[in-house]
């Protein structure tokens, strides 16, 4: 499978005609042009805000500002490796170093850019070879075709008659004795009258 190759940006660094939009969005507010290419690009909208937070913490701390900002470098090598744009760490370095405002709208022209542009994907799938299954056995069965006779046996209706049901009991003359027992009574306890 050969590699895709490699190609230039869509627009130079310094492109500003051909997007006059995104130039005067980041001339009037860069911050928020850094932080639209990089929720455009997919990552956190609050990105960009590490560069001025960075910037701002070193001069606090007397620290001498000099360097690219994190995250302008980190998101343009990131646009440069997706997309497969030529180019190399040590340029990306220069072009956050020296020229911030034009790195923010060449990125963001890309962005736009790409994201028009149809996607093309090579999928290969690879899947494993099914494991040799046994031939199935189809085993066949005879049709039943036999057919019984009708059943030349007749009962005769029945004619038994049982004799009426004579048998009386005696009367119940059993009687049982009044109820004698007495219970205890409680302390306190009223005895109704009867």
């Amino acid at each position: 499978m050969a590699a895709e190759a490699w190609t230039d940006w869509h627009t130079n660094l310094c492109d500003c005609l051909d997007d006059t939009s995104t130039c005067c969005y980041g001339f009037w507010c860069c911050p928020c042009l850094a932080c639209t290419v990089s929720s455009r690009f997919g990552e956190n909208a609050c990105l960009p805000s590490c560069d001025i937070l960075s910037l701002s913490l070193m001069a606090a701390l007397g620290i001498p500002l000099f360097g690219p900002p994190p995250a302008a470098l980190a998101l343009r090598s990131s646009i440069r490796n997706r997309y497969r744009i030529k180019g190399s760490i040590c340029r990306d370095i220069a072009t956050t170093c020296f020229c911030v405002w034009c790195s923010w709208c060449q990125m963001h022209r890309e962005v736009n850019y790409r994201r028009n542009q149809p996607t093309v994907l090579n999928v290969v799938s690879v899947q494993p070879a099914p494991a040799a299954q046994p031939n199935p056995v189809i085993r066949t069965y005879p049709l039943l075709t036999h057919t019984y006779p009708p059943h030349p046996h007749t009962c005769p209706p029945r004619t038994h008659t049982y004799p009426p049901h004579t048998h009386t009991y005696p009367p119940h003359t059993h009687t049982y004795p009044p109820h004698t027992h007495t219970y205890p009574l409680h302390a306190g306890a009223v005895v109704a009258p009867h």
